[in-house]
C-alpha cells in the first residue's frame, strides 16, 4: 500500500512537471505563482501522505507483546 501511494505521487509529480513545461516561457512574475503552487502541491502532498499511514496503522494495530514471566521448564 506504501509503495502503491509513492508511485502514485510520484506519477502526480511527473504530470504537473510535464503540464509547467508545456506553457509558454515564464516571466519573473510567473516564477512567483509557480512556486507557490509547488509549495501548496507539497503540503498537500505531505499531509496526504501522513493521513494514509496513520490511516494504514489505525487498522493494523501493532501486535501485542506480551512478556511471559514464567519459565517454560517449570511446568510438571
Amino acid at each position: 500500500m506504501l509503495a502503491t501511494t509513492i508511485l502514485m505521487t510520484c506519477q502526480l509529480a511527473f504530470m504537473a512537471m510535464n503540464l509547467f513545461q508545456q506553457g509558454e516561457a515564464s516571466d519573473f512574475k510567473d516564477l512567483g505563482t509557480l512556486l507557490l503552487v509547488g509549495f501548496v502541491l507539497a503540503v498537500g502532498a505531505g499531509v496526504a501522505f501522513t493521513v494514509v499511514r496513520l490511516r494504514m496503522r489505525e487498522k493494523k494495530p501493532p501486535a501485542a507483546q506480551i512478556i511471559s514471566i514464567s519459565s517454560p521448564h517449570s511446568k510438571g
